[in-house]
């Protein structure tokens, strides 16, 4: 006997041996989504199967099929199921979900294929598509919206152009995902943190997005101050304001890492290192704080912790490119390891390409052992990668630098202040050409600008980063007769890094030149004291004790010394100084030449992002 039964919405009725049966699709539907929020995939994966077949291949339940297929790594099974129904070409999700498949599977001329299909373009709205009855589009409820869907179709396209190399075309790929659903915050993070665009560009990237269209009125304000965070932090630093509306963010991780990057990009390593800390202790994990931890531990050569993070993330985490980024910066930081460093490095750009940070250090591990063409190959392959940011192209030019190509050296400076006019970093090298130029005056300019954008961003006291720019500043004034003026530069220094011999040298230097003999020789004992090998202070210390004796009187009460004992003239001794600068660190050498080749030198090492580094970022950023 057949029971008469009545065919509801959902339902499909079942002819087995015994009769009718009734079957809610509803219900199963329902049943494999919760499958797949609770990430019983293997469950969802089963249930879908047979909603697709007692629904005859209707578009939804064959999506829901594919998408458990994609979800258990069947990603080949998943793009030839929808294919084959041909559902590629007639709905956006089903296109959408094909070609990331391929992209899961590092097939980007496939999965480019796919969204070739249809031109992002030239689609029309929704309601536009659904009142032509001529267009054999499918149309389903996937759950997402038909703007997003198109959004993460040229995010998606993106992600392909620049595994391609094809930085421009992902640049415009991800501008365009931006612009269709401004809560992307995946392009816009690709955007900042793989520096595709200059800090100008970023900041009207977000003046331009259509907040006002997309947001209610009440979250406008919110997504805008949350992208403002995220922009290039080395350019104009400045605190963030937070409205008293949304006073919670700034509990907010993600916002405090951003607060933390601010102070790594103004050298503050030690605020930036505590913040990370405090960070780490709630989220260990936190993928935007570990770069940005790391490079605070190399720059304070926190050896120990350093190594213990990295084998802790290579434990759990061997395939991630941040891991290898730290034992690489461990072994930098060690000094003497730099063909090790390379190795763990070298596996961090294998894993991921555009990890921008482990090509600079990279790069410094060649630059520290004076490899200069092996470095600045790594440097050029970071600015292929990093366009908005002037790190890789300030190192090129100190690389330059260190050959004494000046030229070269000076074009590449002006390529990074192009892109970050206010960095003081820039600034300070464009300084060390006009000095070696023998433009003093712009040289004078250069580092006072620098001087002045350093005091805006440390209010209370400079970090010893910034020694080598006072130092440079009281060369310069010496030069220019202000030997004063001078002496106070050199001073300060000196209170920031007080056992660096180089300005011990300087200021016995300048005493000499104001025939002050007796405090320039205690000058250059303390130097040598500190360095026994300066040559400067030695040929130094010998004539300035000769002239001192020619000055001084045989006995209290004698009269002058004869003509014939007076004192040797002090030679006149020529300045030439070469820049470098390291992420997060301002580096200078000034050489004294006189009789013999005599150096004041004063250094720093850092590889890190970006970054920090930053930059760069950088650090950009």
């Amino acid at each position: 006997m057949s029971p008469l039964t009545l065919k509801m919405a959902g339902d499909e009725i079942m002819d087995s041996g015994f009769g009718q049966i009734l079957v809610n699709l509803d219900k199963l539907r329902t049943l494999v989504r919760q499958y797949v929020d609770a990430h019983q995939y293997s469950s969802a994966l089963f249930w879908a199967d047979k909603v697709s077949s007692l629904s005859n291949g209707e578009g939804q339940d064959v999506y829901w099929l594919a998408q458990c297929m994609f979800l258990t790594g069947q990603y080949h099974r998943a793009s030839h199921l929808i294919r084959s129904k041909k559902l590629d070409k007639k709905n956006a999700a089903c296109r959408y979900l094909a070609a990331r498949c391929h992209a899961e599977v590092r097939e980007w001329q496939q999965a480019l294929h796919i969204l070739d299909k249809v031109d992002l373009e030239a689609q029309v709205g929704p309601q536009v598509r659904q009142e032509d009855g001529k267009d054999d589009k499918l149309q389903f409820d996937c759950g997402i919206p038909q703007h997003r869907i198109e959004s993460s179709i040229a995010l998606m396209r993106g992600k392909i152009f620049e595994s391609l190399d094809n930085r421009d075309q992902a640049t415009e790929s991800y501008r365009t995902a931006l612009k269709l659903d401004v809560y992307c915050e995946e392009a816009f993070q690709l955007l900042v943190s793989h520096h595709m665009l200059t800090a100008q560009e970023e900041r009207e990237l977000v003046e331009s997005l259509p907040f006002a269209k997309q947001c209610p009125e009440e979250e406008v304000e919110l997504v805008r101050l949350l992208y403002e965070t995220k922009l290039k932090k080395y350019d104009k630093p400045r605190e963030l304001e937070i409205p008293t509306s949304l006073d919670p963010l700034h509990e907010n991780l993600d916002v405090v890492v951003n607060q933390a990057e601010r102070n790594y990009y103004n050298c503050n390593f030690r605020t930036a290192y505590k913040i990370t800390s405090k960070v780490l202790q709630q989220d260990p994990y936190h993928n935007t704080c570990l770069p940005l931890h790391i490079a605070c531990l190399t720059e304070l050569k926190k050896t120990t912790e350093l190594f213990y993070l990295g084998h802790k993330l290579v434990d759990l985490y061997p395939n991630d490119p941040v891991a290898w980024f730290a034992v690489g910066c461990y072994y930098l930081t060690v000094g003497g390891k730099h063909d090790v460093a390379r190795r763990y490095l070298t596996k961090s750009t294998t894993l991921n390409r555009m990890f921008g940070p482990a090509w600079l250090a990279f790069g410094h591990s060649f630059a520290e052992e004076a490899e200069h063409d092996q470095a600045m190959a790594a440097y050029f392959t970071a600015a292929q990668l990093m366009k908005g940011c002037h790190l890789p192209v300030l190192y090129i030019g100190l690389e330059y630098g260190m050959t004494n190509n000046l030229k070269l050296a000076e074009r590449f400076f002006k390529q990074a202040l192009n892109i970050a006019p206010e960095d003081p970093f820039v600034l300070h090298e464009m300084g060390v050409v006009a000095f070696q130029n023998g433009d003093l005056d712009t040289a004078e300019k250069f580092f006072m600008d620098a001087l002045e954008k350093v005091q805006a961003i440390e209010k209370e006291m400079l970090t010893e980063k910034w020694e080598p720019l006072l130092n440079n500043l009281g060369h310069v004034c010496r030069k220019l007769g202000r030997y004063e003026e001078s002496l106070t530069y050199h001073q300060q220094a000196l209170v920031l890094c007080p056992q660096n011999p180089s300005t011990m040298a300087a200021i016995g230097f300048v005493h000499s030149l104001q025939s002050q003999f007796d405090l320039a020789i205690d000058y250059f004992h303390k130097a040598l004291g500190l360095r026994r090998d300066d040559t400067f202070s030695v040929t130094m210390l010998a004539q300035t004790i000769e002239l001192y004796i020619g000055e001084m009187k045989p006995y209290e009460g004698a009269e002058e010394l004869p003509e014939k004992f007076e004192g040797i003239p002090l030679p006149e001794y020529n300045v030439a100084d070469v820049g470098d600068v390291k992420l997060g660190d301002v580096t200078a050498e000034l050489k004294l030449e006189g009789d013999g080749p005599m150096m004041l030198e004063s250094w720093g090492q850092d590889a890190s992002n970006s970054s920090l580094d930053i930059e760069v970022e950088m650090e950009d950023s």
